[in-house]
């Protein structure tokens, strides 16, 4: 039994090779699907450039609002659905789309965006004629992907989208290829006797799951694209009585059928995951909040809501972790670094440029080589992980002696009061919400920064 909330079973029909009937299969599969059960929401959009969707559906005199990059840009789809004609519901094609692709961080963005949709029942979603982000984002988003086929150039292409979906880890099943196009009037003497017989077979080779049905190339179709209004008209209304018009009714049943056995849709287990993935994150940036220490690492003192935070510590081997006040750190880089023995007003340039210095900085301390456990490393790098300063000083023999060794022995220290095989990062953050360094995505940048640094740490 289906959810409430409205989950799409997705078509994507995709070939990287033009001309082998791919929008005329999306388009037209639409239609059929409406005719079998006009109680079942179809809805169709495209990401091609060539508003064959808006041609076909579109009734005239409709009022035209959203589009399908107002979808890419989180528009929930069911309120950009226009109703078009055949009872197809459609999302009107864009030409900005070309400027949207780098908004695409990955292949699963389509798959979030139709997870929150709420469009109801069968979604077809037409590609462009290559695999570039966005229908490899519309092919992972997918419960069945279609992949017309019409002779063996278009086939070999097929390898691509097969090989994309193994460096992936998805399952093959929802890969079907197609036969389109076939002139039925072309016979082969031997063991394949025509074109759809002939690309089965090697489809089966190969190991791709093909279609049982195909569709023939008819003329009297052909025309429905060319006339002197620039009309589409579909293969339901005026191609009754050709063998396409079977072979459509029968694919969509297929469909229908295929679509009445999915009781969790791809968009539902997607949605799932990423509520369970959310919850991961939530528990994690929680879990390292509460591990976070109550007090400023370099003075000591208790961080309150007046407190001026500037930066985040942690511990290589992430025992320690907490946060430095702005004042406290500039004050602990003029005295324990740069040895400035006297304390500097706010408004000392000196003072200012070490602050504004350390504001784009990542700064790590570390103890000596194990023959020389008696010293600590200082280094300043970028906020890129490039190493632009390295200092070594003398530890105090008493903590309380020296800034420097009272933080070292405080953030590093370990059994019987020897330094533990790790090393201190002080990070920069948002004086604002200093804890949005804790949040997944920023927490991720963090550590992979520390993994660079760590590598040139330990290489010394």
């Amino acid at each position: 039994m289906r959810a409430m909330k409205n989950y799409p079973y997705v078509i994507t029909v995709s070939s990287e090779k033009g001309g082998v009937g791919k929008t005329t299969l999306a388009t037209n599969l639409a239609i059929f699907l409406k005719a079998i059960d006009e109680d079942l929401p179809v809805s169709i959009f495209s990401f091609d450039n060539h508003f064959t969707i808006d041609k076909m559906f579109a009734i005239k005199g409709q009022k035209q609002t959203g589009t399908v990059a107002e979808l890419l840009q989180d528009t929930r789809g069911c309120d950009l659905l226009h109703t078009g004609q055949y009872g197809v519901n459609y999302i009107p094609s864009s030409n900005s789309l070309p400027d949207l692709r780098g908004t695409f961080k990955g292949p699963m963005v389509l798959a979030r965006i139709l997870a929150e949709s709420e469009i109801p029942g069968i979604l077809i979603v037409d590609t462009r004629p290559d695999l570039d982000v966005m229908t490899q984002n519309a092919l992972f988003a997918a419960d069945r992907v279609l992949v017309p086929i019409k002779d063996m150039a278009s086939m070999d292409n097929c390898k691509n989208i097969f090989e994309l979906f193994d460096k992936r880890g998805l399952d093959r099943k929802s890969l079907s290829l197609i036969p389109c196009l076939i002139d039925e009037r072309i016979k082969f003497d031997g063991m394949f006797k025509d074109q759809k017989t002939l690309l089965k077979a090697f489809a089966i080779n190969r190991g791709y799951r093909c279609s049982d049905t195909f569709i023939s190339k008819s003329p009297k179709v052909e025309s429905l694209n060319t006339n002197p209004d620039g009309r589409i008209y579909p293969i339901l209304t005026h191609g009754r009585g050709t063998d396409v018009y079977g072979q459509f009714t029968a694919l969509a049943q297929t469909a229908v059928a295929e679509y009445k056995e999915t009781s969790e849709p791809r968009a539902l287990l997607f949605d799932n995951w990423q509520k369970e993935e959310d919850q991961r994150k939530k528990e994690a940036y929680f879990g390292r909040l509460t591990g976070l220490k109550s007090e400023c690492l370099v003075c000591g003192k208790e961080l309150g809501q007046e407190s001026q935070i500037a930066y985040y510590c942690e511990s290589s081997d992430g025992a320690t972790c907490g946060y430095i006040e702005a004042d406290c750190f500039t004050s602990f880089l003029l005295s324990a670094i740069f040895r400035i023995d006297r304390e500097l007003p706010a408004e000392d340039p000196t003072r200012m440029m070490i602050h504004q210095t350390a504001r784009q900085s990542v700064f790590v301390l570390n103890r000596g080589e194990e023959d020389s456990t008696d010293t600590i490393h200082f280094h300043r790098f970028d906020l890129q992980g490039n190493e632009l300063l390295k200092k070594q000083y003398p530890l105090a023999d008493q903590a309380g002696q020296d800034l420097l060794t009272g933080m070292v022995t405080g953030t590093l220290g370990g059994y019987e009061g020897q330094l533990r095989d790790a090393f201190l990062m002080v990070h920069p953050v948002s004086g604002d919400n200093p804890a949005s360094i804790l949040v997944e995505d920023n927490y991720r940048e963090m550590v992979k920064l520390k993994k660079r640094i760590a590598a040139q740490v330990s290489a010394v």
